[in-house]
């Protein structure tokens, strides 16, 4: 089901890879970042990056350009460039008074955006005569924005925030992107709010279709809603499971979501309806450990509670055994996405392969 697991903290908030899959970036939940590379068939630490001064939120590594970009509770973000085996960053004054929560590039690899607790998106670009990484805000939020995502034109992106909204801006950046390319929005300067979807409760996750003519956000009352551009058709499909805290599509008709349940969970798509498929990482009927199947994220918090202890602790049946932070395409192609990866509160990242899951992508 899993084709590689990999245990490298105590806890991993998130983590990026370069463009070959030779090397991972990742947060160990503290201010560092840690860059591993491969060796052979095993991972080995090759530098440690400290310029933050608080919890590292995000991290994004552009295959175009070999940057990192991160961003962090201390309300600023760095661009990381490999020069000679060594790490150079240069700060990115953000603008803003609240923790970044979030940061993607821009497909082309030449913009990012940081979400933030200022109720606003930093779009962040190179400018060229002051040698200098400048930002621009997208306002319209009323409350912490936790996560966004680009528009594969690489001029939208769309946005979810705590306050029960999931919002499509352009992010068009005069010099920088062209006009005249492929959009389901007309051509609106930046910041323009194009679109907005409510959400029954905090939006914890959003992201694009390979398309660009839909887009998925999930929502802390354990929803997940499929949106179509630009006629804004919605489609809410409501799951037992505990909240999603990331999602991911695989194609036009699979989307996976990681959360709070520890294991990765599929959506699938027939003739445009989305429904809940299944978990993809639970046990076989009456295979080892079957008795034990009821052993969930909740009962393992429930069972600390009520002893004050940790000795008694429970083991998941999954191979995360805690909430699952961060999802990231690791093997993609002509718009699907056939090996995905997973970080969690466990210190693993483990890498999924569809075929082996029986996923059709």
């Amino acid at each position: 089901m899993s084709i590689d697991i990999k245990q490298l903290a105590v806890c991993v908030t998130c983590h990026a890879w370069n463009a070959d899959r030779t090397k991972i970036a990742f947060c160990p939940n503290n201010k560092e970042i840690h860059i591993w590379a491969k060796s052979g068939n095993e991972f080995q630490p090759e530098a440690v990056l400290t310029e933050h001064d608080q919890v590292v939120t995000g991290l994004d590594w552009s295959p175009k350009t070999n940057r990192i970009v991160s961003c962090s509770q201390d309300r600023n973000a760095y661009v990381w460039t490999d020069e000679g085996g060594q790490w150079k960053p240069v700060l990115v004054i953000l603008r803003i008074n609240r923790a970044a929560t979030n940061v993607k590039w821009s497909p082309n690899g030449d913009k990012f955006a940081v979400a933030s607790g200022a109720k606003c998106v930093s779009v962040c670009f190179f400018e060229e005569e002051q040698n200098w990484w400048v930002s621009r805000h997208v306002r319209k939020h009323k409350s912490t924005v936790t996560s966004l995502d680009w528009h594969p034109n690489n001029i939208l992106i769309v946005t979810g925030s705590t306050d029960f909204k999931a919002r499509v801006y352009s992010a068009a950046i005069k010099g920088v992107d062209k006009k005249g390319g492929a959009s389901p929005f007309p051509d609106k300067p930046f910041g323009e709010l194009l679109g907005e979807y409510p959400c029954g409760g905090w939006v914890k996750a959003v992201a694009w279709a390979p398309s660009g003519n839909s887009f998925a956000f999930s929502g802390h009352d354990s929803s997940l809603t499929f949106v179509t551009v630009p006629d804004g058709k919605t489609q809410v499909v409501r799951f037992k499971d505990l909240p999603l805290r990331d999602i991911l599509f695989l194609s036009e008709t699979a989307l996976v979501g990681v959360g709070h349940e520890c294991t990765p969970t599929l959506f699938t798509s027939q003739g445009g309806n989305w429904k809940f498929d299944r978990r993809l990482d639970e046990p076989a009927a009456g295979g080892a450990g079957a008795a034990a199947k009821g052993a969930t994220a909740f009962d393992k918090f429930k069972n600390k509670v009520e002893t004050g202890s940790d000795k008694n602790e429970t083991t998941l049946l999954t191979k995360h055994q805690n909430s699952i932070s961060k999802i990231v395409a690791y093997k993609a192609a002509g718009g699907k996405t056939t090996q995905f990866s997973t970080s969690g509160m466990d210190g693993k990242v483990i890498i999924w392969d569809t075929a082996q899951l029986k996923v059709t992508v």
